[in-house]
């Protein structure tokens, strides 16, 4: 199912344009489902903060549930001896800031709990560390992932699963397309308290291919304070991609 990609002699950064911040981290990204739900953009817009505007395509805000695999994670140009490898489950939406396109990240579950309490800790990225447990071969991948409860009283539950593949060639999509709209983006926007944190990854082109998803259990929008959806998710596979980021600043 994967393929060695090397590392890109130019990162693409949104629009061609250059990052404005320093990358000092890498990592590849595998084993990806991109799960993408329409929504009302008033059930979205009370857990984005004011500085964000709530961006839509075709009247709908959209919530995306992406489960994958970082490998070779760490800083650039450290060996392998010093990097790691975990799974990650993100809830994302999309947003705009003084008319930069970007994602807004609503929840972030790490299967590391050294990583997810160093990197909540260091950043104030809502992250959150989870039980995660991901198989694949060359026909599929299968990826579940239970949050720990902070106060299982309080803490509403946060679980995940799913069975997933490539299903059709591999393409990148066209500008203007609901597919480009909701994948190629390169700032990022996190709550941190009061404030917002903003980030930039950098990576060619996703490697997009149509999937087969089934999806067993989804509580990640209850989780998240959200109505759940009764619609099925429109669904991409992204196999492997070298990419690096910046730490994250206040905006």
């Amino acid at each position: 199912m994967s393929r060695q990609r090397t590392e890109p002699a130019r990162w693409r950064f949104g629009g061609g344009s250059t990052p404005s911040t320093p990358h000092i981290a890498s990592m590849t990204w595998r084993h990806g489902l991109f799960a993408h739900w329409p929504v009302d953009p008033e059930e979205v817009r009370p857990h984005v903060p004011d500085q964000l505007s709530i961006e839509t395509k075709d009247g709908s805000a959209w919530i995306s549930v992406l489960p994958f695999v970082l490998t070779n994670v760490g800083i650039r140009g450290t060996p392998s001896i010093l990097r790691t490898a975990l799974a990650e489950l993100n809830v994302r939406t999309y947003v705009r800031h003084r008319g930069d396109p970007g994602l807004f990240f609503l929840s972030i579950d790490l299967g590391n709990s050294l990583l997810s309490a160093l990197v909540g800790r260091g950043t104030r990225l809502p992250v959150r560390n989870a039980r995660m447990r991901v198989g694949a071969d060359e026909r599929q991948v299968v990826f579940s992932s239970t949050r720990s409860a902070i106060d299982p009283t309080f803490d509403p539950a946060a679980r995940f699963s799913a069975t997933y593949g490539p299903a059709g060639e591999e393409f990148a999509p066209d500008p203007g397309t609901l597919e480009y709209w909701l994948t190629e983006r390169r700032r990022f926007y996190a709550p941190s308290g009061k404030n917002v944190l903003t980030g930039e990854i950098a990576h060619d082109p996703w490697p997009l291919q149509p999937a087969t998803a089934t999806i067993h259990e989804n509580t990640m929008f209850e989780a998240n304070g959200l109505p759940t959806p009764t619609d099925d998710p429109i669904v991409h596979y992204a196999d492997e991609l070298s990419m690096t980021g910046s730490i994250p600043r206040r905006i």
